[in-house]
């Protein structure tokens, strides 16, 4: 049972970047353009629910590169960036922070903080 939910779950976030401790400064922070990254875990149902809004991100965008970082896999990214809550979604221009978000929200907010740093 456990292995069929976490292959759906798993699936629902293929459509984003898997990011890790050792990948995120090479596909983050030195990434030039936009950037959206959203810290989860597997157990958190708040992440459940963004999720899909995130990989949409990804899906409309292909100017913006989507990332999902597990905190319980990649706890020293999450500890840099001062993660004490989850989901907690980051948006980088140029690999620096430009703006933050903490927990859920409508579908409508974080579209319009992609089409805000997009038209910046």
């Amino acid at each position: 049972m456990n292995l069929i939910i976490f292959s759906f779950i798993k699936e629902l976030f293929t459509m984003a970047l898997e990011l890790t401790d050792a990948n995120f400064k090479e596909e983050i922070l030195d990434y030039e353009g936009i950037t959206v990254v959203d810290f989860w875990a597997l157990w958190c149902g708040p992440c459940k629910m963004i999720g899909p809004i995130i990989q949409e991100i990804g899906e409309k965008y292909d100017e913006v590169k989507v990332g999902k970082l597990d905190v319980d896999h990649n706890p020293d990214t999450a500890i840099e960036y001062g993660i004490r809550s989850i989901p907690t979604v980051l948006f980088l221009k140029n690999g620096e922070v430009v703006d933050k978000h903490v927990g859920t929200a409508p579908k409508s907010l974080f579209f319009e903080k992609v089409e805000a740093l997009l038209n910046s």
